[in-house]
Parts: structure tokens; C-alpha cells; sequence
């Protein structure tokens, strides 16, 4: 009988719990562990290969690789993905060499990007920061005013990228931020310095001057003001890239008078013909007429790299519909599949779709606004119809779902 109490008590020889105080001891050879070990054990293999991003332990990925996987997430946009790659590609390699070639000390290169508004922009930040593992953030340039003014100082744009590598610093420290709106913050007065007091504008780019070069910023853990008796957490922005983003409205103007092109005026061209001719120009773009816009010089030299996105066409936006990981099809089909209901789009459907995005003039973003006011009352109908399996979405039913969607007739006409 001792014998068998000894065997029955068996110790995990990790924590040296019994066996009667878990729920199973996996025994082996020489050792025991309990349930509750292993499963820390697997908490901090997952934490720690959640903090340690692939491309610190193995190869970075090299610019063509980053480029494909930016080809599965935006559509289009390929001279800006090549510029992206090889920028963030140079970034982490200099971060990871540590090392000085010849006393030659490497320096990081931000990047501007520049195009309207819903073609790509954050999204190919958004996506820089899945493929490499990085903690990524998006700030808003217009809420930032000098410091001692109302508003957001500008070491709270770290306070989100702080939160996002989940208060590590060392993984913050590596991260990618997305500064939007930045033409809101040019000078009021063009190039030449603003008389007035301009606390939002060229004062703003004066102090980011230090963050976006490198500096070793005190910043409040939960953004806000700095107040003495608040503990404030220390972050060197060195290794972070910054990607800076604007519609920048106005600058084809400024590089049309650089490069003698006429747009305005009475012998300037009407219509459709004007919009390639607009893309075309914002593809000249130089550091001088960013000076030109408002931008100060000490700032244009922070942020080397330029890259221009192209307004999207209407093939554009019917390839963003279906073809993306996370399409906007393929998201409609799987909020009904949830339902046990298949879903499926005919092609003129999807171009109806488009043709309202294009009329709205909001780019990308305003695809997922037109889909959800064309299948509103579908979404609203389909899970009470019972014995309900298939759905086939047609133009008609965009058209009257934009404004009133007649479910009694459409819903009998949807196969069980």
C-alpha cells in the first residue's frame, strides 16, 4: 500500500506540484511536467516569437519579395511598392548590421508618399508593418501644435506605437509610423516664413525635425500632457521609420510653373483629358516644390525618399472588389456564410458598384460605402428567411439598395 501512494503522487518537477493538485502530470524518463507548465511553456514560446520579428533571426526579405507581398494586399501603385521596398529594405538591413562600414555611419531614410485620397497610402504602410512583424501606428499630423498650446504635442505621435509593441520599448524602437495629413502642416504663407503666429503649421514641422532624424524622446505612457509628478517612459526614435502621407492638393500647380507646363486658363485643356495630365505632373514632384507648397527645407531633407501614388481607374477599383486578401467580395461572402447563405456577384453588378464609387470621388474608401447601402436590406432580410442557401447579387439590386430595396421580390427569386 506505501508503495502504491508514492507512485500515485507523482511531483512535476517544474513547479512540484502533486498530481492531485492538476488536472494530468506527462511523465517521462527521468522528469515529470503538469498541465499547467506546459501551458506556460507555450505562452512564452508564443510571446516570444511574437517580439522577435523573422527577419532579426533569418534573411530580409529582399525587395522583389516585399514588393509581391504588397501586390497581395493593394492593387496597382507598382512604381510606388518598388520605391517602398527597396527603402524599407535598406532601413532594416542598416538595423541589423549595427556595424560601421569603413567609419561610414548609415543613416535612415524616411519616406514621403504623395496621391489623393483612398488609393493606397496607409494601406501600404499598414501592410510594410504585417510582412516585416513590426509594431505599426498611424498618427494625424493636423491634431499636433507646438508645445504650451492647445493640442497634441508632437512626442504623442510615439504614444500609439508604443502601444501597439504592447509597452515593450525595445520593439517599439523598431517600428514603422504612418504620419498622416502632412500638407496640413505647410506654411500658411507658401514658401515664405508666415508673419503670424502659425502654432499648427510651420512650428509643428520644427519640432517633428528632431523625431524623425533621431532623438531620444520622454513621452507619457498614456499620451495626454506632460505633467512633472507623471512618469515618463524613454524612446529613441532612431531606427523608426517614419512614412509620411498627404494628398498634398494644389502641388501639380507649383510643379507645372517649375516646368513651364499650362494647366489653368483659357488655352488649358477641358474635361477627362486634364486628369493624366495631372497624375503625370505629380510624378515630377521634387524636393524644391515641396519647398514650393509650404514645407520647410530642414524637414524635405528628413525625409528623403518621395513616392507618388496614381488616381485609381475604374479597372482599378473592380480588380480592389475581388482580387486583395481581404477583397470586399470576399468579405461580403463570409459575413453570409456565417449565415449558411452562398453569395456570389455578377460582373455588372460589381462594375455598377464601381461606377457609384467613381461619381462619389472618394477613391477605394468608398467602395465598402456603396456595397453595405446595396446590401443593407439583403443583410437585413436573408437571416430570417428560412431554407435560404444561395444569392445571387445583380446590378439591379445595387441600384435599388443605393436607395430602396425592394427584399419581398428579390428574396423569392433567391434559389434554396
Amino acid at each position: 500500500m506505501r508503495r502504491r501512494q508514492v507512485k500515485s503522487e507523482t511531483h512535476c518537477s517544474f513547479c512540484g506540484r502533486s498530481a492531485s493538485q492538476v488536472d494530468r502530470i506527462i511523465t517521462g524518463p527521468s522528469v515529470h511536467i503538469c498541465n499547467e507548465c506546459v501551458k506556460l511553456c507555450n505562452e512564452v514560446l508564443a510571446e516570444q516569437k511574437k517580439q522577435t520579428p523573422s527577419w532579426e533571426n533569418g534573411a530580409i526579405p529582399k525587395p522583389p519579395e516585399i514588393a509581391r507581398f504588397l501586390d497581395d494586399y493593394v492593387i496597382g501603385q507598382d512604381r510606388a511598392k518598388k520605391i517602398l521596398s527597396v527603402a524599407v529594405y535598406n532601413h532594416y538591413k542598416r538595423i541589423r548590421s549595427r556595424v560601421d562600414m569603413d567609419g561610414v555611419e548609415l543613416e535612415k531614410s524616411n519616406v514621403m508618399l504623395i496621391g489623393p485620397t483612398g488609393v493606397g497610402k496607409t494601406e501600404l504602410a499598414k501592410t510594410l508593418a504585417k510582412v516585416l512583424q513590426v509594431p505599426f501606428s498611424i498618427a494625424d499630423a493636423t491634431i499636433l501644435t507646438e508645445a504650451g498650446y492647445v493640442g497634441e504635442d508632437v512626442e504623442n505621435i510615439l504614444v500609439g506605437l508604443l502601444q501597439a509593441a504592447e509597452y515593450d520599448v525595445a520593439r517599439a524602437e523598431k517600428g514603422i509610423l504612418y504620419l498622416d495629413e502632412v500638407d496640413k502642416i505647410a506654411r500658411r504663407s507658401g514658401g515664405a516664413p508666415s508673419m503670424a503666429r502659425d502654432v499648427s503649421g510651420e512650428g509643428v514641422q520644427q519640432a517633428l525635425l528632431k523625431i524623425l532624424e533621431g532623438t531620444v524622446a520622454n513621452i507619457p505612457p498614456k499620451g495626454g500632457r506632460k505633467h512633472p509628478e507623471q512618469p515618463m517612459l524613454q524612446l529613441n526614435t532612431r531606427n523608426i521609420l517614419f512614412i509620411c502621407g498627404g494628398a498634398f492638393e494644389g502641388l501639380d500647380k507649383v510643379i507645372s510653373q517649375r516646368v513651364g507646363r499650362r494647366t489653368m486658363g483659357f488655352g488649358a485643356a477641358m474635361g477627362e483629358a486634364d486628369e493624366p495630365d495631372a497624375a503625370a505632373l505629380m510624378a515630377q514632384v521634387h524636393p524644391e516644390d515641396l519647398l514650393s507648397f509650404g514645407l520647410i527645407p530642414e524637414f524635405v531633407g528628413r525625409v528623403p525618399v518621395i513616392a507618388t501614388l496614381d488616381p485609381l481607374s475604374e479597372d482599378d477599383l473592380f480588380r480592389i472588389l475581388t482580387e486583395p486578401r481581404h477583397a470586399l467580395v470576399q468579405q461580403c461572402q463570409r459575413l453570409f456564410a456565417m449565415d449558411g447563405v452562398e453569395v456570389s456577384f455578377t460582373e455588372e453588378a460589381l462594375r455598377r458598384i464601381v461606377a457609384l464609387t467613381v461619381r462619389k470621388g472618394t477613391g477605394a474608401r468608398g467602395l465598402r460605402s456603396v456595397m453595405e447601402q446595396a446590401m443593407m436590406d439583403v443583410m437585413y432580410e436573408a437571416p430570417s428567411q428560412e431554407g435560404l442557401r444561395e444569392l445571387m447579387v445583380t446590378a439591379e439590386m445595387v441600384d435599388k439598395g443605393v436607395d430602396h430595396f425592394d427584399s419581398g421580390d428579390e428574396v423569392a427569386r433567391i434559389l434554396a
